[in-house]
């Protein structure tokens, strides 16, 4: 007996197939072209009156604050200061009550999703480090590219001089030349922090948010991390979380102090430091 399917199964020619998975991936999301970033006033970020809550909880309460273009910006605060629910809502991980957050002057982050967001050009990295352990430090750089990610182009690329120039550059930025053929998994902690931060500057950010970068690291890599923060200042603009004053103090041009979600205090690192406010409930005496 013969089974019968309607409507009958239609063999779709390989040329057909390839393209529709093409224009699929393409489509995905608004992307968002570096050109559409508009910092023509300066800031490439602005927070207004932000407020988010979870089960009554305000984790954020009217935030509100802006960082320059090129700026490097350290933010401060006790556990539960809502430094990570910040950077949630930035990232669009987390979507804000009420309130304004905007990239440039014409991107309203509200609208977009994670991917429409990185797309946009702000990337984040988180307290634990985030890469390929099984592929070798330069695979890491290369899989992190900003580069075509439709299916023709992944499966039949290959590298081109430009692009080798381009991770060797990074290489060095990161420290980690010697290093290029070394399985990620075998680095030290200190290491594939810098490996992550490298795979997030192939992405070409605009904005970086760096979530205690300096955890666990020796005093050694603290220091080298802190020259890297300096030299990536102006190029991109830097949002550095952390609790490390110590770290703080050697990078800091501006600090924000966030308590019970929004702004305690900012200025420079000597100002908050001798700010009643921030003695009592953060630095202590």
């Amino acid at each position: 007996m013969t089974a019968w399917m309607w409507p009958p199964p239609v063999e779709i020619p390989e040329r057909h197939r390839r393209k529709a998975m093409d224009d699929a991936a393409s489509s995905y999301g608004r992307v968002l072209k570096p050109g559409q970033l508009d910092t023509s006033h300066g800031v490439v970020l602005y927070l207004d009156n932000i407020c988010v809550s979870f089960d009554g909880f305000k984790a954020l309460n009217n935030l509100s604050l802006s960082i320059d273009v090129g700026e490097l910006r350290c933010v401060i605060g006790p556990n539960g200061a809502g430094k990570t629910t910040m950077m949630d809502v930035i990232t669009g991980k987390t979507r804000a009550d009420s309130g304004t957050a905007f990239f440039g002057q014409t991107i309203d982050l509200k609208q977009y999703s994670e991917v429409e967001i990185a797309q946009a050009g702000i990337g984040r990295k988180f307290q634990k480090p985030t890469i390929f352990e099984q592929h070798t430090v330069f695979e890491n750089l290369e899989l992190s590219m900003k580069a075509d990610k439709r299916v023709r182009k992944t499966l039949f690329a290959r590298l081109s001089s430009a692009e080798r120039d381009r991770i060797a550059e990074m290489l060095t930025l990161v420290r980690l030349t010697d290093s290029a053929d070394r399985l990620a998994g075998l680095l030290s902690h200190g290491q594939k922090q810098w490996l992550e931060i490298g795979m997030l500057l192939m992405q070409e950010p605009r904005l970086l948010l760096l979530d205690e970068p300096v955890a666990g690291m020796s005093d050694d890599e603290t220091e080298r991390t802190a020259e890297l923060f300096l030299t990536l200042a102006g190029k991109h603009s830097l949002v550095v979380v952390e609790h490390d004053m110590a770290f703080v103090d050697k990078i800091a041009r501006k600090v924000t102090v966030l308590h019970e979600g929004s702004v305690l205090a900012e200025g420079a690192m000597n100002e908050v430091q001798n700010d009643p406010r921030v003695i009592e409930v953060y630095l202590g005496r």
